[in-house]
């Protein structure tokens, strides 16, 4: 990511990207020890650079939210508001490590979602150390409050220092989710964000999205556009945070002005050792 130390250097950058073609702009920053990423210092910065280039797409990664901070985003003319929601009280104390609780991150997604703005909260499988503990009450927090999109992720153990080693979750459980996720919120657009483990587990992670119904895959593995086409889902490729892309495409199919590229022919999938048969099955309960 590109550093913003100060609202002119953001001004600044938000220049040279709308110069250089750039259709939207993801906003993101530390926290403090409560969990606050503190943005109010740039939000002026933010609404000038929206009133100049109002067709640039504005994101921002916010961590716990008040009303009015909330409100604050959407006067600067944020478009997309993205937080985590965490289902877990052990997990924000024992790996996250702040005094807050699982009611301060329902009460910030309802504080956005209580707003003109696009709302699309991220639930991180496999964030208690690898171990799925509080994504289905992370889930049930997000289906009471209906947001624009969920975006899921998984977390990547690689990044975990040798010091707390994370385990990298099982596909079958993620699978599952993936499950719950889609009967849990038909109407609304679930996808897969870009943070999930690599290689063969990418591969079976991406193939349960794929068969689970969700809307989006950023940055599919080999083989997905052609395992979707011949479910007969149509297939857009959308160069985009998957974030955006609910603006822009899940909930704006029909404006004809999204960037995207519609595939009419997809080559089918290259051939692997591994078949289809290798990946184990998920049912639903």
């Amino acid at each position: 990511m590109i550093p913003a130390r100060t609202p002119e250097d953001l001004a600044r950058l938000a220049d040279e990207l709308v110069a250089d073609g750039a259709r939207g702009m993801l906003l993101s920053g530390g926290s403090d020890h409560r969990n606050v990423v503190h943005y109010e210092p740039y939000f002026p910065t933010v609404r000038r650079i929206k009133d100049q280039y109002p067709h640039l797409q504005i994101a921002m990664h916010t961590g716990l939210a008040t009303p009015e901070f909330a409100r604050g985003m959407e006067d600067a003319g944020v478009d997309v508001a993205m937080m985590d929601v965490i289902g877990s009280q052990d997990t924000i104390t024992q790996v996250y490590h702040l005094k807050r609780s699982v009611d301060d991150f329902e009460a910030s997604l309802e504080a956005l979602v209580s707003t003109k703005m696009k709302v699309v909260p991220h639930i991180v499988l496999g964030l208690h150390y690898g171990k799925l503990l509080g994504e289905w009450n992370a889930l049930e927090i997000v289906r009471r409050h209906v947001p624009d999109a969920l975006v899921l992720v998984v977390i990547m153990p690689h990044y975990a220092p040798s010091s707390r080693p994370f385990a990298t979750p099982e596909t079958r459980e993620i699978g599952k989710f993936f499950i719950d996720a889609r009967e849990a919120l038909p109407d609304t657009p679930v996808l897969l964000g870009c943070a999930r483990p690599s290689g063969m587990h990418r591969m079976v992670t991406d193939t349960y999205a794929v068969m689970a119904g969700l809307n989006g895959v950023a940055f599919p593995s080999d083989g997905m556009l052609a395992l979707a086409k011949h479910l007969d889902r149509d297939v857009r490729v959308t160069p985009s945070c998957c974030s955006m892309v609910v603006g822009e495409e899940v909930l704006a199919l029909t404006s004809g002005e999204s960037g995207s590229v519609v595939l009419d022919y997809v080559p089918s999938a290259p051939k692997r050792r591994m078949s289809i048969r290798d990946i184990p099955v998920v049912v639903a309960n």
